[in-house]
């Protein structure tokens, strides 16, 4: 990965890799992660005035990324997501045969009808349609990363009332969190296959989560416990150096709150070290 030139004189690299150092139990996992959804319930960021804006990404846009979309826009995080998978892939009656549908132009309510309608029993007791319930009450359908153009226009997002959509109207984000490694390797590519036409940082994140719907919950808590201290950071950082140039990544507040990016996520990792991250500064 390239040197951050932002960071002068540091010698800390711009991808972060941790591996567990000790396992935590389900249970004490989610008793940390509910005890801080309390308090960001609380202390959340709808009584800021500045959010950043976020991406949430895994393979198929369906369950991990969406459990992130569902907690990032529940305390009001301007918030989109996305897949990076060639075909949208859910469990069908046995592993060699999946349900397929393509990506921006299925619905999740006509993935749920369907699938209803095969066998309800079946895809009810697996959780499939319990997660697809969930997806169309946040968002139209699925969408894919690599089709995604920085910078155009989300207005539809917003009129379809698309949760999170409020705030990223302009296409544009600050942070993408990733759910796997695969997918943290394919947004990054594709970032750098884009060519930047913005020439705007984002920073890109992966935690990753096993794809089951228990870790994907205990997941989107820790998503949105590193979104709430990287909004944190960002909104000291305006308050004490003005925000001019922030958009374009440029001026003081935004040089300084990068700098501090990853001694956020270390200290994230410290709290959820059955999570193992990566990090890297791209381009929009």
């Amino acid at each position: 990965m390239a040197y951050d030139p932002r960071v002068a004189g540091s010698s800390t690299p711009d991808v972060l890799t941790s591996a567990p150092s000790e396992s935590i139990s389900t249970d004490s996992s989610l008793a940390m992660a509910t005890e801080s959804e309390k308090q960001q319930s609380v202390d959340g960021p709808a009584s800021e005035s500045f959010k950043l804006k976020f991406c949430t990404v895994c393979a198929s846009n369906n369950n991990r990324s969406m459990e992130g979309h569902l907690k990032l826009s529940t305390v009001s995080f301007p918030v989109i997501s996305f897949g990076t998978g060639s075909l949208v892939r859910l469990p069908g009656p046995t592993i060699t045969q999946p349900n397929v549908y393509s990506f921006n132009t299925t619905s999740y309510n006509q993935m749920y009808e369907e699938l209803q309608s095969k066998d309800e029993r079946l895809y009810r007791n697996n959780g499939i349609l319990n997660m697809l319930g969930r997806n169309r009450q946040l968002k139209w359908g699925p969408e894919r990363f690599q089709d995604w153009v920085p910078g155009l226009p989300r207005l539809d997002h917003v009129a379809k009332g698309d949760k999170g959509a409020l705030g990223t109207e302009g296409g544009v984000v600050d942070v993408i969190i990733t759910c796997e490694e695969r997918c943290w390797d394919a947004v990054v590519d594709d970032l750098m296959n884009k060519g930047s036409p913005l020439n705007r940082p984002v920073h890109v994140f992966n935690v990753d989560i096993k794809d089951n719907h228990e870790e994907a919950s205990i997941g989107g808590r820790a998503i949105l416990d590193l979104a709430m201290r990287l909004n944190e950071a960002a909104t000291q950082e305006r308050k004490a150096n003005g925000s001019e140039g922030w958009e374009n990544g440029a001026g003081e507040a935004r040089r300084s709150f990068d700098e501090k990016v990853p001694e956020i996520l270390a200290a994230w990792q410290e709290k959820w070290p059955h999570l193992p991250a990566l990090w890297t500064l791209a381009w929009l």
